[in-house]
């Protein structure tokens, strides 16, 4: 069995998720709900109620070679998200909360 690496994404809408119990991760694309619910359950040492996916794809990306004599296409990687919800009383410490404060 190999392992599987998760990684949280630290994005705005992810923060405001995890505040209601739900984190979004990024994960290999060849992997299925089953296999993420096994992976963060392991790695994060919580209880994992509901996982949602998406693939995200890539976008297209034009490019030059030269002054337009050769242009051409290209498109980024696919990339695959959870959505994970968590059994109520679990959390996971993604974004570090600041309790000190800046004094000037």
């Amino acid at each position: 069995m190999s392992v599987i690496i998760v990684t949280p994404r630290t994005t705005e809408k992810a923060y405001e998720l995890s505040t209601q119990g739900i984190y979004v991760f990024d994960v290999p694309l060849g992997v299925n709900r089953n296999q993420i619910k096994d992976a963060i359950e392991e790695q994060f040492e919580v209880t994992v109620v509901k996982v949602k996916t998406l693939v995200q794809a890539g976008k297209a990306i034009r490019f030059s070679r030269g002054k337009n004599r050769y242009p051409g296409t290209s498109s980024r990687k696919d990339s695959k998200k959870a959505y994970v919800t968590l059994k109520d009383g679990d959390s996971i410490q993604v974004f570090e909360e600041s309790t000190k404060k800046e004094t000037k």
